[in-house]
């Protein structure tokens, strides 16, 4: 490579796999515009460059709480099947620009509700823009999505909904279940329920923790049955969970720029991705939420390259990683 934009370009080709993007969290900001516009819902600005001030995470970020303060506005226009299918397909024609191959896209069902939308009207509605999206890409990009359950203390009848919705779309465009929100707040043990039903539908499902939480709640997300475990940053704290995480082959869908953002980790320096790589935990790298934390697969990839020196090797088995942990439910 002739000089540190190529290499970082370069760095940036790993990033065909995304398997930790929210729908909610990655939506354009032409696109919540467009939709807020269609249905006459005000906004703080109306123009894409006055309103990402809204929609991004501000640097000096002080927690997981104020992060999800930025979905507040594209969950408010997304409220009807029209406008989620619309959604899932821009976000899909977003995702193939880009260079993707492949994206597993969460949200949660129920919180698309406001105006009387069912869980399933929400599911089939995103699995259409999704559908519409691959199919005018010709097999340049494959997506899958991944239903949310919620954490909070009046959840558990839409979660349980959820899961069953899940299971019934399973292989039919969703992959698999989760479990995302207010971590620090609703401890993981707390939800056990939903995924002792996941596991019974037989629906796969990945699971928020260690991220405003500490190793007991991926201790949590391992004994509920979870295949992989969304940032983990915290079982760093914890050798023996270290050596649970490796020797299951537990998946750990890490997200450099969110976890930055939301003080899951002080700095960048700190961040545990080589020594669970080294440990022999399979590690990947992902987006989080594309507009919230202004990235995309491929820039984690660049910045890990330009201030964690990231090597080819390592970029490597990071994406050897990702495509062994896809959901396959086909």
């Amino acid at each position: 490579m002739s000089n540190l934009a190529d290499r970082d370009g370069y760095m940036e080709d790993f990033g065909k796999i995304d398997l930790h993007l929210h729908l909610d969290g990655s939506l354009p900001a032409e696109t919540i515009l467009k939709l807020a516009g269609k249905d006459h819902i005000g906004l703080p600005s109306d123009t894409a460059e006055g309103l990402r001030p809204y929609l991004t995470a501000r640097i000096d970020c002080e927690s997981l709480n104020e992060y999800l303060k930025c979905f507040e506005l594209p969950l408010a226009v997304l409220q009807t099947a029209e406008n989620l299918r619309i959604a899932a397909y821009d976000l899909g024609k977003e995702l193939e620009k880009r260079g993707l191959e492949y994206a597993e896209v969460r949200f949660a069902p129920q919180l698309h509700g406001e105006k009387g939308l069912t869980q399933t009207e929400a599911v089939q509605a995103a699995l259409t823009g999704f559908r519409q999206a691959e199919e005018e890409s010709r097999g340049g990009i494959g997506i899958r999505a991944i239903l949310c359950c919620m954490r909070g203390d009046r959840t558990h009848a839409a979660n349980m909904e959820t899961v069953r919705t899940a299971a019934k779309y399973l292989g039919k465009g969703v992959a698999a279940a989760d479990l995302a929100g207010a971590e620090g707040l609703y401890p993981t043990r707390d939800f056990e329920e939903e995924f002792t039903l996941a596991g019974s539908l037989g629906v796969p499902f990945t699971i928020h923790a260690g991220e405003a939480d500490g190793p007991e709640s991926i201790r949590a997300a391992l004994k509920f049955g979870a295949a992989r475990i969304g940032h983990g940053v915290r079982a760093i704290e914890d050798g023996e969970l270290m050596e649970e995480l490796a020797g299951r082959g537990t998946i750990l869908e890490m997200c450099p720029t969110s976890n930055l953002q939301t003080k899951a980790v002080k700095r960048l320096s700190d961040y545990p991705l080589r020594e669970y790589l080294r440990r022999g935990i399979k590690a990947t790298v992902n987006s989080d939420n594309m507009t919230v934390s202004d990235t995309w697969v491929g820039r984690e990839f660049g910045l890990l390259f330009r201030e964690y020196a990231l090597t080819e090797e390592e970029a490597c088995q990071l994406r050897k990683n990702a495509e062994e942990a896809v959901f396959r439910c086909e």
